[in-house]
């Protein structure tokens, strides 16, 4: 079973984060991501961001994750 750390470690080792925090119950996550590379994009960009750091993980593991997606500068708010 997939945990939430597996998650985050995932996330960071294919995005520059500032920060990743995800929590979760094992079938469902929610992340609070906050990386420079968000600036500049929509919503549904940051999102493509994050599923590209997740790979083919987000269809075969991953199953619900809501996000957060965050520039350091939103996140200071």
């Amino acid at each position: 079973m997939i945990d939430a750390e597996q998650i985050e470690e995932w996330i960071k080792s294919g995005l520059a984060c500032e920060r990743v925090e995800v929590q979760g119950d094992g079938h469902h996550f929610e992340a609070v991501i906050v990386s420079a590379q968000f600036r500049g994009k929509t919503r549904v960009q940051r999102h493509q961001l994050v599923y590209g750091a997740l790979g083919d993980r987000m269809r075969a593991e991953v199953h619900a994750l809501s996000m957060r997606t965050l520039t350091p500068e939103e996140s200071d708010e």
